[in-house]
């Protein structure tokens, strides 16, 4: 019992030094395995449902993203829609070989 207490304490520090868990999955690594994508709105999408790990990835990048687009978007007095499509173009762009995209039309496409 005491050792389980010592776990969920150090979990507990873990979190609130906003540091992940050593068994949680990092955007580089999901994108090789091909879990998440990059979408043309600039936000990071979960190319098949299901795993619960991904999509707590993809909320708390998305949730990132949208806060720092936001204020890109307050600095330059253009809308967070521009911003965001501006973004995702760039992201697109920039996404590696046999990594995921989003098409306009919504399709998962692999570069």
């Amino acid at each position: 019992m005491r050792m389980l207490a010592k776990i969920l304490v150090l979990g507990a520090l873990l979190a609130l030094a906003g540091a992940p868990p050593s068994w949680a999955m990092d955007l580089g690594t999901a994108k090789t395995q091909g879990l998440v994508g990059e979408r043309p709105d600039g936000y990071l999408g979960a190319v098949a449902a299901g795993r619960a790990d991904v999509q707590a990835l993809v909320a708390d990048i998305n949730a990132k993203r949208r806060s720092h687009y936001q204020t890109l978007a307050d600095k330059n007095g253009t809308p967070l829609s521009a911003v965001e499509q501006v973004v995702g173009q760039k992201l697109i762009a920039r996404a590696g070989p046999g990594e995921y995209v989003m098409t306009p039309g919504g399709q998962w496409v692999r570069k």
